[in-house]
């Protein structure tokens, strides 16, 4: 399958995570056998990174409701026409590799990672929703849901740099807000606490940590640089740079470093003394 326009590179440009994954894909087809299609049809077989995210992304949502033609078709004119798209791709690609010690090549996140291709299914459809194209917004939401697991409203506003790990049952809800940086494990729920409409879900800080099977619930704000420990359920506001445990959560002491969500340290300490100051 091609794309109708396929643009060449400008040799001016320098783009080093793209120029990277190109390589890593050179070797992985030469090394393995059994994967060089995959490395080719891929990455190889295109000349920039949104070309690439536009295959893989119609590749993995495409049903027998819509095409990959007709969904590749739509992401190649998304990215040309949003260039944060691509820019955002890269630093989540960035992001992942920099945090999880499971990430030993840039290429990875493109090829295996559901969190990373669960984040671009989002950034596609938001593109769309805000382009007024709601109805075909709330499809690739739906399918995001059922090909990743992930299900981000396309509405939700979501900065650059995140990280969800593992991937597995993330609910982000209609007016939820992520800022840049933000890194959160498996079963997270942003979500609200009933029936009500308007402003409803939180909004999470730069730099934020959230563990595993955290529930954050209503319009609450979560400081930047702060932590969520696994498991708990946070109903209240969490100041900036604290670690906050439980159900209901609550402040149990200082962030333990300046970035938790680049340290992805996930130990409670409640002794103050044991708490650093800077990763």
């Amino acid at each position: 399958m091609t794309s109708k326009s396929q643009p060449k590179a400008d040799p001016k440009k320098v783009d080093p995570v793209w120029h990277r994954m190109r390589m890593e894909a050179e070797v992985l087809a030469a090394d393995e056998p059994y994967m060089a299609s995959l490395a080719h049809s891929v990455v190889l077989h295109h000349n920039t990174l949104e070309h690439a995210l536009s295959y893989r992304l119609a590749q993995k949502l495409s049903s027998p409701e819509m095409s990959p033609l007709l969904l590749r078709e739509m992401a190649d004119a998304a990215y040309a026409a949003d260039p944060y798209m691509g820019a955002a791709g890269r630093a989540d690609i960035v992001a992942v590799h920099d945090r999880d010690p499971a990430c030993q090549r840039m290429l990875q996140p493109l090829l295996y990672f559901k969190g990373f291709l669960a984040i671009q299914s989002y950034r596609l459809a938001r593109h769309l929703w805000t382009s007024g194209r709601t109805d075909l917004a709330l499809f690739l939401q739906m399918r995001c849901s059922e090909v990743f697991g992930v299900d981000i409203h396309p509405n939700a506003r979501l900065g650059q740099g995140i990280m969800i790990d593992h991937a597995h049952s993330i609910v982000i809800g209609e007016t939820a807000v992520v800022g840049d940086d933000v890194s959160m494990l498996h079963s997270v729920t942003l979500g609200g606490t009933g029936k009500e409409g308007g402003d409803r879900h939180p909004k999470i800080g730069a730099g934020v940590l959230i563990g595993a099977g955290a529930k954050v619930l209503g319009n609450i704000k979560v400081g930047d640089c702060s932590r969520i420990a696994a498991g708990s359920v946070v109903l209240r506001d969490v100041p900036p740079m604290t670690t906050v445990a439980g159900i209901p959560a609550r402040i149990i002491g200082e962030a333990g470093c300046a970035r938790p969500s680049h340290s992805m340290d996930h130990v409670i300490l409640t002794d103050p003394d044991q708490i650093v100051p800077g990763c």
